[in-house]
């Protein structure tokens, strides 16, 4: 059981080296990196690569731990009581399953994705330490031990908003997807964008990259941005001429692909107006 990376997903060398210890370790896989940079669809095409099925656990804010377990819903079984339903004397009937769990009773390896692991409280991760180390839990309500009948392939993902405790981390083999290079970049635009005019490319991803290093950028646009923004080019039929920025106006065309907030495209506007005044 190997991931080399698939038609539809570039993957370099370093993160298809990092699937296979994990899966080799039977390690969770905590990947990080930009947002946009491909961490959750890696876990899909990793499934889709090994032919094995996917659960996904999106974390929220508000998402806790025990969620992923199990979730006793009492409020149902008071309302079934008053109503004299039968069903109330048996407890399993008021046990909502969660997505670990689910993926402890699949028949055969899955993979589990546990997408933006730092959205939830600090505790998160803390409190999956025992599951994801031993792959079983207790269901207190009934009193059962819920064990995994395979060990799933864990894939974890984080954009590093929070700082995951030590203890958690020392169960994972870690990742951390870099931005791709040019050529990288131009393999995965690619894969989307199938025979787009390499003029039109390189023109677009030199403009790219240098929005990217762009002195005070509040927010660097991502590889699924530069993605959306070759898709408009590519639709209004533009020429590397049309791309070509002038001292009038330092945006690149269809801008709001790229730059997602008004301090950054104000940051663009000064620096025309700033090359105009230069000029005069």
């Amino acid at each position: 059981m190997k991931f080399d990376g698939t038609d539809d997903y570039v993957a370099t060398e370093d993160l298809t080296v990092a699937v296979n210890a994990a899966v080799t370790l039977e390690r969770p896989l905590l990947v990080k990196g930009e947002p946009g940079t491909g961490k959750t669809e890696l876990a899909r095409q990793v499934a889709g690569a090994l032919g094995l099925p996917i659960i996904e656990w999106h974390v929220k804010s508000t998402t806790r731990a025990q969620q992923g377990l199990y979730e006793y819903d009492a409020v149902s079984r008071l309302r079934d009581s008053q109503l004299g339903d039968a069903r109330v004397n048996d407890v399993r009937n008021y046990i909502r399953k969660g997505k670990l769990w689910q993926a402890f009773e699949a028949r055969g390896k899955c993979v589990l994705l546990i997408d933006e692991i730092d959205k939830a409280d600090i505790e998160f991760p803390n409190d999956l330490l025992q599951e994801l180390d031993r792959m079983e839990f207790f269901v207190y309500e009934t009193g059962d031990t819920i064990r995994a009948v395979e060990r799933p392939i864990v894939l974890i993902t984080s954009n590093n908003e929070k700082e995951l405790p030590d203890a958690f981390l020392r169960r994972c083999f870690f990742h951390y997807i870099r931005f791709p290079d040019m050529d990288t970049l131009r393999r995965i635009v690619e894969v989307h964008h199938p025979g787009i005019k390499a003029r039109l490319l390189t023109e677009a991803l030199t403009q790219f990259y240098e929005i990217r290093e762009q002195a005070g950028l509040k927010k660097k646009p991502s590889t699924s941005e530069v993605l959306d923004w070759l898709k408009l080019l590519l639709a209004e039929d533009l020429d590397p001429e049309d791309l070509k920025r002038d001292g009038a106006s330092a945006l690149p065309k269809l801008h709001g692909a790229l730059l997602k907030n008004e301090q950054d495209v104000a940051l663009f506007e000064r620096l025309a107006f700033m090359a105009r005044q230069q000029r005069r």
